[in-house]
């Protein structure tokens, strides 16, 4: 098995665009000793109250969206392309209605008491410092309640803010 670098934030060499946008991620927590994930391709990585934070946004129908909720804390992994099929698979099949993590053969582990996965490359370890919904009447630009939400205007994200804890990369 590869050995996990702890590296500072400032250390990350990819763009979080690239790794959020483009390559995806994993957003991970934990309920009662069960674990959830869900792939994410919106949220993002900078400073913000003086900390280095990670935020992620996730809808009320989300089954994670409970563990979210309960949980102190959270990870988010990133993988090799390799892996593209079981983050896709992540994506679309709802942990409400079959173990998708066995199914995908990730290996959970955890630090600083919160999930993550043992086939990432990078991980991010994150507290939750901040939650809040996403309210339609505060978009300055409505086109993105058109486009980002039709059909779903009743089940916006709330977004969570987590201090990083932990990065860790075996790159």
């Amino acid at each position: 098995m590869e050995q996990w670098n702890i590296i500072q934030p400032e250390q990350l060499e990819r763009s979080p665009f690239q790794m959020i946008g483009k390559d995806w991620m994993l957003i991970t927590a934990e309920k009662e000793g069960k674990v959830n994930t869900m792939t994410a391709s919106w949220g993002g990585m900078g400073v913000l109250w003086r900390r280095n934070v990670v935020f992620v946004f996730v809808r009320h129908s989300r089954h994670t969206y409970g563990f979210l909720e309960a949980a102190d804390g959270f990870s988010c992994t990133f993988y090799p392309e390799q892996y593209r099929q079981a983050l896709s698979y992540c994506g679309t099949v709802s942990g409400r209605d079959e173990d998708k993590i066995a199914h995908c053969g990730f290996t959970v582990d955890h630090a600083h008491g919160v999930p993550f996965f043992q086939q990432a490359n990078t991980v991010i370890i994150c507290k939750k410092i901040y939650s809040q919904q996403i309210e339609a009447k505060d978009f300055i630009d409505s086109q993105i309640l058109s486009q980002c939400y039709e059909g779903n205007a009743g089940d916006l994200h709330r977004m969570y803010v987590g201090e990083i804890v932990e990065i860790r990369s075996k790159n």
